[in-house]
């Protein structure tokens, strides 16, 4: 069977939105690393940087990227970058929250980010504005979300993905360091949740679209800390999840699934990622690191025929393991390959990685000083 996934059938969607899925079942052993893999060219493209939690095209060869301490959103163009917005005075910044994921509209010029708020307590939203044609303003600041949970500063998320049918945006959010916030369908943290981002109003397909309150908004749940959304080329959207001091995961996301972490009582982190002691069926993680963590980030679907062996695979970057590992999956997303490229290590923490448009991948690195903005290419 190919790696690179197929179409979804029609079938398939429907399948995916008839009520609580059951357990896609455990992990497969990771399999020896491709031996096909291509060389690969890191070259920066933008450096000088601190905390860079996430980079996004715009048009124009122009790159968007967030830093999450200092709060602000730089151009960067041939190599030079430019303020595009300084959000010091709205972004509550501490410990892991700060200004946090970004995603681009370009047909509409809109920004989104993802982002901590002390207006009315400490929390994370999701705020929207219009950027001006030659994207050096922005103007009509509209919040989308508010109310995701977030205390401390701690397990913050969050991570926006623009589906690319419809008007869906996910969003990736983290428990808070709470314990009973996972499985409580009516607390926005440790979910993935899809608003339109039209509007911020809950998508009418979402699960439990027909309750009440918060649970409207939720896609899944059970869910530690999402820092990562991808959506492979068959239309399944897929996260990445930090463990706790075990099983940092890839998750296959099915509509009003269970992932499984429940912390109590207090804030337990020795309770397996995936709990399937709890009621109800739980989805097993299609890869989890085991027992060493990786402090999984970021990740993108890898898209060319340049990519050899790497075509259709999910890279995810790596904070603590300071790496890049590719993540091959059968069409059904059983796990097939797992390849680690040299040439992605000895840059330190990397945090973000997003597909450009010629299928280059673009990487942050986050070890908090003299940060980059990496664009990897196979040679």
């Amino acid at each position: 069977m190919s790696l690179t996934a197929s179409v979804a059938t029609a079938a398939l969607a429907g399948s995916l939105l008839a009520g609580l899925p059951p357990s896609v079942g455990a992990p497969a052993e990771p399999a020896p690393r491709a031996e096909r893999a291509p060389a690969l060219e890191v070259r920066t493209v933008a450096k000088g940087l601190a905390n860079p939690w996430d980079v996004q095209q715009a048009p124009g060869g122009r790159l968007l990227v967030s830093e999450r301490d200092r709060a602000r959103i730089s151009v960067v163009r041939n190599g030079r970058r430019r303020t595009l917005a300084d959000l010091s005075k709205l972004v509550w910044v501490s410990g892991e929250t700060g200004l946090m994921s970004l995603a681009v509209d370009a047909a509409h010029r809109r920004v989104y980010a993802c982002h901590g708020s002390s207006k009315g307590g400490n929390h994370v939203q999701v705020t929207r504005w219009r950027v001006d044609r030659k994207w050096k303003r922005l103007s009509g600041r509209r919040t989308m979300i508010t109310g995701l949970p977030s205390t401390s500063g701690r397990h913050g998320g969050c991570r926006l993905l623009l589906q690319r049918q419809g008007p869906g945006l996910v969003i990736g959010t983290g428990d808070a360091a709470v314990g009973t916030n996972p499985r409580d369908l009516d607390s926005l943290g440790g979910k993935t949740l899809r608003i339109d981002r039209r509007t911020g109003a809950p998508m009418p397909d979402n699960p439990f679209a027909g309750g009440t309150g918060n649970r409207r908004y939720v896609w899944t749940y059970g869910h530690r800390n999402v820092q990562g959304l991808a959506q492979r080329a068959d239309g399944t959207l897929w996260s990445v999840e930090q463990g706790s001091y075990r099983d940092d995961e890839v998750n296959l996301l099915v509509p009003g699934g269970d992932y499984g972490w429940n912390p109590v009582p207090g804030y337990d982190e020795s309770v397996p990622m995936t709990d399937q002691a709890l009621p109800g069926e739980q989805q097993d993680a299609r890869w989890s690191s085991g027992e060493s963590t990786l402090a999984t980030s970021g990740g993108a679907w890898v898209s060319g025929r340049q990519w050899g062996d790497l075509d259709g695979t999910l890279a995810v970057a790596a904070l603590k393991a300071s790496e890049v590992i590719f993540l091959a999956f059968t069409d059904d997303g059983a796990l097939a390959q797992v390849t680690r490229p040299e040439e992605l290590t000895g840059f330190g923490r990397l945090r973000s990685i997003t597909a450009a448009r010629n299928g280059d991948l673009l990487v942050t690195t986050d070890n908090g000083s003299d940060d980059r903005v990496l664009r990897v290419s196979p040679r």
